[in-house]
């Protein structure tokens, strides 16, 4: 499979696999398996971190850096595609980040792993549920 990790996931993966669930968590160490995250995700977590949201346990500039060299992790690259496609899909959704995951996911053929239930009920693109 190939996965495109939401925000928390990826973080949760790196910092506590015990909150994912158990099939999003045999499905980030399956062997075949692809992981990839968009620059949104990182944008959105040195963000969280900025307002402290999100507590990392170095300077989250050097965290990022760190989690990027450690994990196996592919980049989802922002494109044109991808920005276009993102004001295609849930116009009235409040968050513009959820909007670039599922464009990402559809414009580059991924399954989103999230625990966030509007994505998961909107069915709008290949999802595995990370609760």
């Amino acid at each position: 499979m190939r996965l495109l990790l939401d925000t928390h996931v990826w973080l949760h993966s790196l910092v506590d696999p015990a909150r994912l669930g158990r099939r999003a968590r045999a499905a980030l160490r399956g062997a075949g398996n692809e992981l990839w995250v968009s620059p949104i995700s990182v944008w959105e977590l040195l963000l969280l971190a900025e307002r402290g949201r999100v507590r990392l346990d170095d300077e989250p500039q050097r965290w990022m850096a760190a989690a990027l060299a450690s994990s196996p992790v592919q980049e989802a690259v922002l494109t044109f595609q991808v920005a276009a496609r993102s004001r295609e899909i849930m116009p009235a959704h409040p968050d513009p980040v959820d909007r670039f995951l599922v464009a990402t996911a559809l414009v580059y053929g991924l399954t989103l792993v999230t625990a966030d239930d509007a994505l998961i009920e909107a069915r709008l693109c290949p999802v595995l549920a990370s609760r």
